[in-house]
């Protein structure tokens, strides 16, 4: 039987396998979650005009100071100022042509309309045409996510419309004999279904539109017909029966659908049993049927593989290094994610590590990357992790 590839051989194959998806055009406000299919330009200059960073008086010259009017925020003061004047202005207000600093309201004295202060008007506290950026700048970059931070950007910069990679469509299939679907009816032989929902939650936050299958019957021919039934979906994603136990279908079922196999396993714990097959242009990954497993799994791969798609520039999770907070065991033969809190800046090990223990996945919130061997770890070492929030990206 062939080796199960590393982790970084599994990416660099299912990196290969991505199909960069087609663009579309959306209202900027609607863009939030999704990624740039083109670079941004700014098309306007921010600030038009010169503008008051603070509340005071905009002053021409050296002082005192002849009070002429006011400049406000959203107003437009027309007159310029001559030496020896100065306006009333507010924070954001465009500041009268001849103005040479701010006199700052906690510093000025005000008498029969004659501004005095013993403080030297500040030029810093004017905003600059331009300081942030100029019509024609590139902003952000083709791949960029688009966050709160970047629609308020895009917005400041003039567009009303944003082209972004079109959102993947993802087709969750569960399957399992023991599986019920409502988790308030569920007798005590068997268990509620878990993971295709969880799978799915993961891959609504990795920006896939997401249709939900099952929970099947573990059964062969039930999964080759969810398969077809998928239709054209980008991404189909089981959970159990991709490994070799006598209940275990999805590689079957994806021959019988006319699929081919791209890989199979990887050097991981949890989630070694992972496949990922091709038909066409879709895609499918075959996660494990433990829940930690398969949402390791779908962290480490799905989630990426969907970034990926929609022409994320960073696809991959992103590692923070942090020191332990407690001792962590010597590593295994195989890389191995540590479920972890953070805990005062440290990646403390949640002490559970079977796969099926979802207390302990709903608690963590780091994932600790452990290689193969890996010496014993104490706290204060330095340890590669995983933010599990946000998808695990920066």
């Amino acid at each position: 039987m062939t080796p199960p590839l590393t982790l970084e051989e599994a990416w660099e194959r299912l990196s290969a396998l991505a199909r960069p998806l087609p663009s579309e055009s959306v209202a900027v406000d609607a863009a939030v979650g999704r990624y740039l299919a083109a670079d941004l330009h700014a098309r306007r200059t921010q600030p038009a005009r010169d503008l008051s960073a603070m509340d005071g008086f905009a002053v021409a010259g050296p002082g005192p100071w002849r009070i002429t009017g006011e400049a406000r925020a959203g107003g437009d003061f027309a007159e310029s100022l001559a030496t020896g004047e100065a306006v009333r202005i507010s924070t954001g207000a465009a500041c009268p042509s001849g103005t040479v600093g701010i006199v700052l309201v906690e510093d000025g004295e005000v008498q029969e309309d004659v501004l005095s202060t013993a403080a030297a008007p500040n030029p810093d506290h004017i905003r600059r045409r331009g300081f942030d950026f100029a019509e024609g700048d590139a902003l952000l970059n083709k791949g960029t996510r688009i966050g709160p931070a970047q629609l308020a950007l895009a917005r400041a910069a003039g567009h009303g419309t944003l082209e972004v990679a079109r959102r993947p469509r993802v087709a969750v299939i569960e399957a399992g004999d023991e599986l019920v679907t409502d988790p308030a009816e569920c007798p005590a032989d068997r268990l509620p279904a878990s993971n295709g929902a969880m799978v799915a939650a993961l891959s609504h936050e990795g920006g896939g539109r997401v249709e939900r299958i099952g929970p099947l019957r573990d059964d062969r021919g039930a999964l080759a017909h969810a398969f077809a039934d998928a239709g054209s979906v980008d991404v189909i994603v089981t959970t159990a029966g991709a490994s070799v136990g006598a209940h275990d279908h999805v590689r079957g079922a994806l021959e019988d659908w006319g699929a081919d196999l791209a890989f199979w396993r990887v050097a991981i714990r949890p989630g070694k049993p992972l496949l990922v097959a091709r038909r066409g242009d879709q895609l499918v990954l075959g996660l494990p049927g433990n829940p930690v497993s398969a949402f390791t799994t779908a962290f480490l791969f799905l989630l990426p593989l969907l970034r990926a798609m929609q022409g994320a520039a960073r696809p991959g999770p992103v590692a923070i290094p942090l020191p332990l907070g407690a001792p962590v065991e010597a590593g295994g033969d195989r890389r191995e994610f540590r479920r972890a809190r953070l805990v005062d800046g440290t990646a403390v090990p949640l002490p559970e590590r079977d796969s099926s223990a979802q207390r302990t996945l709903a608690e963590a919130e780091l994932l600790i990357d452990r290689v193969p061997a890996a010496a014993p770890g104490k706290a204060g070492d330095i340890v590669r992790c995983f933010w599990l929030g946000n998808g695990g990206i920066a």
